[in-house]
């Protein structure tokens, strides 16, 4: 998705980031919404994967503001829904392994000129020092819940499913040839 979206480059624009950030604002608040729905039917599964700490919608949001962008009432991506636990972590790793490359983007954000020395970006990186240990305590949930009798199938699907959605959802703002 970085390459695709054209995030490392050295030429990134401020429109051209405002307009990945509006697209990857609406991805994140569908996926949510999704996610939300599964934790209000399985708040003891939420709560062991630590889902109110991993939501980042808000900060893409932020991130628009920063950039002098409102997040508008775009229109959201059409993602199937989050029917149990293992299709909730699923969605999750796409959504937690971004921000392992997100911190790679969010290190070059920092050096655009374009982008001014005042602004601060946090939804590629929201968690900083600890982003390692977020994703090992994911893992750690996922690789538990599938020895206890979680359905590794279905994880994996609902990866691909998210993986995909999100590819055809940034294909219209994807990078310049």
């Amino acid at each position: 998705m970085e390459t695709t979206l054209g995030l490392m480059d050295d030429q990134l624009d401020r429109d051209r980031l405002v307009a990945v950030l509006g697209r990857l604002h609406a991805f994140w608040t569908a996926a949510e919404a999704g996610l939300d729905a599964w934790a209000r039917r399985w708040p003891a599964d939420a709560e062991t994967v630590a889902w109110s700490q991993r939501r980042r919608a808000h900060l893409f949001a932020e991130d628009l503001r920063a950039l002098g962008a409102e997040p508008g009432p775009a229109p959201l991506p059409d993602l199937p829904a989050v029917e149990d636990t293992d299709q909730a972590l699923g969605r999750l790793y796409v959504l937690e392994g971004s921000t392992l490359g997100g911190t790679f983007i969010s290190r070059h954000l920092a050096t655009l000129p374009t982008l001014g020395p005042d602004v601060r970006l946090g939804a590629f990186s929201p968690y900083g020092a600890e982003t390692g240990a977020m994703w090992h305590a994911f893992r750690r949930v996922t690789r538990d819940r599938v020895a206890a009798g979680g359905d590794a199938g279905r994880v994996v699907g609902a990866a691909r499913a998210t993986f995909t959605a999100l590819a055809a959802w940034c294909a219209p703002v994807g990078a310049p040839a």
